[in-house]
């Protein structure tokens, strides 16, 4: 696989992180400083992942294929969903929003699932590992900041409530990649 293809690849699989990181950037009222531990976080899940699926090669293929588009569906429902119930609950406006670790967590594992599957398709291939994983965990850091950024830039348009959307936009990634996988 030459580098351009790697770039693409890493591109496309790093589309769900930054569809989240814009969402989660659209909720901070502070600064920017959470934008650099999403982006770490989304990179090294999106980098390790294809590594974990790199190691099970054909052992785990079949069960990832049909396990990984329901596990990334149900994660980011119930992510979106508690983003919902939050966006509708009475708050402080003024208050900084912040997110958990483990919310940073699910949602890495949430959109770096297709990386796993990726990774067994690179033992299929007999790809080494190291390039790709470097380029997808960099181009995934890279997209997650900026979507951070843009999603702060962009927040203060939607009002206080901008929470439910974010929430219906991760239900929606989730819906996504269970019908592109099942059809």
């Amino acid at each position: 696989m030459d580098i351009f293809s790697m770039f693409f690849l890493a591109v496309g699989l790093a589309m769900d992180a930054f569809s989240v990181s814009i969402t989660r950037g659209m909720l901070l009222k502070c600064n920017l400083k959470y934008a650099l531990t999403i982006a770490i976080f989304f990179g090294a899940f999106q980098a390790l992942m294809p590594v974990a699926g790199w190691l099970a090669g054909e052992q785990l293929a079949v069960l990832v294929e049909l396990w990984a588009p329901w596990i990334a569906f149900i994660l980011l429902l119930i992510i979106g969903g508690k983003m919902i119930y939050e966006g509708l609950s009475p708050e402080d406006d003024d208050v900084c929003q912040v997110f958990s670790l483990k919310d940073i967590l699910v949602l890495s594992v949430a959109t770096s699932i297709d990386a796993f599957a990726v990774g067994v398709t690179f033992a299929f291939l007999n790809t080494p590992i190291l390039l790709p994983i470097v380029i997808i965990g960099l181009v995934t850091f890279a997209l997650s900041f900026l979507g951070v950024y843009l999603g702060k830039r962009v927040g203060h348009l939607f009002g206080s409530k901008i929470e439910v959307l974010g929430g219906l936009i991760l239900i929606g990634i989730g819906f996504k990649i269970l019908l592109e996988n099942l059809i």
